[in-house]
């Protein structure tokens, strides 16, 4: 097994790092195309924006890489927080043209309505059955945006801030947690360690 998770300015990868080890894993950190050759597993923690986050992927290189190995090879892709956000098309952070692996968009919440940013425990429904099992529970999030998906069999798990909103989504070998795992207890490492357990193809 080589799980990898992807080292960036913006990121929070130890903090991640140290939860699969907990978990009884060992996580290498990729920072560069060739690390992610040989991944079994991949992680893209986030913190900070959606703008930080794509330019520190370009900047490293990683673009082209990541697509061989997650949109090709299939290789399980788990994203947390904003490594959840650029897997849509567009996100209003930064007006950032972000990676399109999902159809939709980021939006940020109305602060109108609620605090913004979102920050504390979160109760998330999973509403439907994924490889990578997730039980209903509190998270931990900390985010000022959410994820609008196009196609609704891409939604995985809902939470309620001031409206309904995407708390997670997953299609095919593609995850991602708009809440942090790796601050989640016990719900949050249940749901990495599944991650974790899936095989690619």
């Amino acid at each position: 097994m080589m799980i990898k998770i992807i080292d960036y300015k913006a990121g929070n990868a130890p903090s991640v790092s140290h939860a699969v080890t907990h978990l009884g894993y060992k996580a290498d950190f990729a920072r560069s195309p060739h690390d992610l050759k040989d991944a079994s597993h991949i992680i893209l923690p986030g913190v900070g924006s959606a703008k930080a986050t794509m330019e520190s992927l370009r900047e490293m290189d990683l673009m082209k890489a990541l697509e061989e190995a997650v949109l090709r090879k299939k290789t399980p892709f788990l994203g947390i927080c904003v490594g959840m956000q650029i897997l849509f098309e567009h996100s209003e952070e930064g007006d950032e043209k972000c990676l399109g692996w999902l159809k939709g968009k980021v939006v940020k919440f109305n602060s109108e309505k609620v605090r913004v940013p979102q920050m504390g425990w979160n109760n998330v429904r999973f509403i439907k059955n994924a490889s990578c099992g997730a039980r209903d529970d509190f998270f931990y999030f900390v985010n000022s945006y959410y994820a609008r998906p196009v196609n609704e069999p891409d939604l995985w798990g809902m939470a309620e801030y001031g409206d309904s909103f995407a708390a997670a989504v997953c299609s095919e070998n593609i995850y991602g947690a708009q809440f942090h795992v790796e601050k989640s207890g016990d719900a949050g490492l249940d749901l990495l360690n599944a991650f974790l357990k899936l095989k690619g193809e």
